[in-house]
This record gives C-alpha cells, sequence and structure tokens, in this order.
C-alpha cells in the first residue's frame, strides 16, 4: 500500500524557512517522480515543485529562487526546503507520487492530474 505521511508544517513570519518532509512507503521512492502541490483557501491545489527519479526538478515561478525540492531514496523521504517566505506561502502542501517519469507526463509537468498518490497534507501559515 502507498502511504505519503507529510510533516514539518508550522507558524513563521514573513522571511523565515521551513522544511517540510515526506516520508513515503510501498513503494521504490527513487523510481517514481514526486513532488509538493499547495492548497490555498478558495483555490485550487497547484504545484510547486516536481522532482524526477534522476533528481532533475521543475519549480512553479512562484517557488524559483526560494524553494528547494529534495529527495533522500536511502530514507525513503521527499523534502522541501522553504525559504524567504512570504504570507501567499500559507496553506496546506501535499507530497505527491506518480509511477512515471514526467516524460509520460500527459499534462503539464506541475498539473495535479499527473500524479494518482497524495499525503494528507501539512499545514504552513506565514504572517507576521
Amino acid at each position: 500500500e502507498v502511504q505519503l505521511v507529510e510533516s514539518g508544517g508550522n507558524s513563521v513570519q514573513p522571511g523565515g524557512s521551513l522544511m517540510l518532509a515526506c516520508e513515503v512507503s510501498g513503494f521504490t521512492l527513487s523510481r517514481w517522480s514526486m513532488a509538493w502541490f499547495l492548497q490555498t483557501a478558495g483555490k485550487e491545489r497547484e504545484g510547486v515543485a516536481v522532482i524526477e527519479s534522476d533528481g532533475y526538478a521543475t519549480y512553479a515561478d512562484s517557488a524559483k529562487g526560494r524553494f528547494t525540492i529534495s529527495r533522500d531514496n536511502a530514507k525513503n523521504t521527499l523534502y522541501l526546503q522553504m525559504s524567504n517566505l512570504k504570507p501567499e506561502d500559507t496553506g496546506k502542501y501535499y507530497c505527491a507520487a506518480s509511477p512515471r517519469s514526467t516524460g509520460r507526463f500527459n499534462y503539464p509537468i506541475l498539473s495535479g492530474r499527473n500524479f494518482i498518490y497524495y499525503g494528507r497534507g501539512t499545514t504552513v501559515t506565514v504572517s507576521s
């Protein structure tokens, strides 16, 4: 059974940093494409970053230069390092997994429709 469990969400001030983690089980992390999504109140879930099995990463414009997605295959864990956080980064962050390589995605790379497994999310609040 595929399971994704996020952690690391917290309340921080603007300009602060957080590291989110997603512990996975039920599949071989090194072989899957992984991603982080953000859902904010009243908006659809949107892709933040995607990482391929070879480590190549793609970021939403809002995340470029501030967020870093990474994976530790030995620990079965996906990470999202977030820095210079802004109030608009507030929301629930979800880890997502796909057994397909991004080259076989049917939708734009940051689309949630490419991913079939999601965790329950972890909440980030950026406020002064």
